[in-house]
């Protein structure tokens, strides 16, 4: 695998804020429309890496064009693990953020991030923007509104004037992207867990890795946005069964963490230090280990 990546930045900057890094595979109308959202919406500046899986649409030759990405390339599909890990020695801001190429940035989004970071006074911390899907999906940190689900039936020009009207509090639980923390932090826990390899359920992971160092600062930013298509390349990969990953690897199903242990969705809070499950809870989530080893 490693012989087959190669890794590329143009230019080294001294006044960028975060750098974001961004998987991709073969989506190339996404991958721009991605980038010229960042490019068109954001109020500070960012060192922008593009991780690029096969890249046989054009998307290698396209990036390759533009003065202002830094890139991975893959000859093969390394998927979102080892891709984002593969970038880390391309990354110079004190900031690490991590999107999706199926997301569109929303004016201020970076701006609302950045005075979040200032406002905490410290490192401990992952932060999410608040994504507007077009589809309900039961998840209670998103925005429900459509603007079209693909690059067709995008409603660009009324996304922008309606937007900002929409109420969303600041939530507690980050874990999906966008989501940014302090390089140190992603040093300290590792990056991405390859054992999730392509993806499925590593955002999780992550988040459970950093509960584990003592971070009880999970907070979704009411005020940034994106609007995300949804899952544009993850439906066309074979998943790994992250779910049973999970379970095996902590003791305790993605959903009690994420529900119990984060109270994802819910109004902001600095969660507390000590957690314990209800015996119910235990009870249940060992359970579930038990019927996952037997599949």
């Amino acid at each position: 695998m490693l012989q087959n990546i190669t890794k590329f930045k143009k230019e080294n900057r001294s006044d960028i804020h975060f750098s974001m890094l961004i998987p991709s595979w073969n989506n190339i109308d996404y991958l721009k429309l991605c980038v010229e959202s960042i490019r068109k919406n954001s109020a500070l500046t960012h060192q922008i890496i593009i991780i690029l899986n096969e890249a046989n649409d054009g998307s290698l030759e396209w990036v390759q064009a533009q003065k202002d990405l830094d890139y991975v390339y893959a000859t093969e599909n390394i998927g979102i693990c080892y891709g984002l890990n593969a970038a880390r020695s391309l990354i110079t801001a004190d900031y690490v953020l991590y999107a999706n190429d199926d997301m569109y940035m929303l004016p201020n989004w970076d701006q609302e991030l950045w005075q979040e970071i200032q406002k905490i006074g410290h490192h401990e911390f992952m932060l999410s923007a608040t994504m507007i899907e077009p589809f309900e999906t039961g998840n209670p940190a998103v925005i429900v509104q459509h603007y079209g689900d693909d690059l067709k039936s995008f409603q660009e020009e009324k996304l922008l004037k309606e937007f900002a009207g929409f109420t969303k509090k600041d939530w507690t639980g980050s874990t999906w992207p966008p989501n940014v923390m302090h390089r140190d932090l992603w040093d300290l826990v590792g990056g991405m867990s390859v054992e999730f390899h392509p993806g499925m359920y590593s955002d999780p992971d992550l988040s459970k890795k950093l509960w584990d160092i003592g971070i009880r600062y999970f907070k979704g930013v009411g005020t940034s946005r994106v609007y995300h298509f949804g899952s544009k390349s993850t439906r066309r990969i074979k998943r790994n069964v992250g779910s049973h990953t999970f379970l095996s690897k902590w003791g305790i199903s993605s959903r009690s963490f994420t529900q119990e242990y984060l109270q994802r969705g819910t109004d902001f809070t600095v969660l507390p230090k000590q957690f314990k499950l209800s015996g119910f809870a235990l009870l249940t989530n060992r359970l579930k280990r038990i019927l996952a080893s037997l599949k």
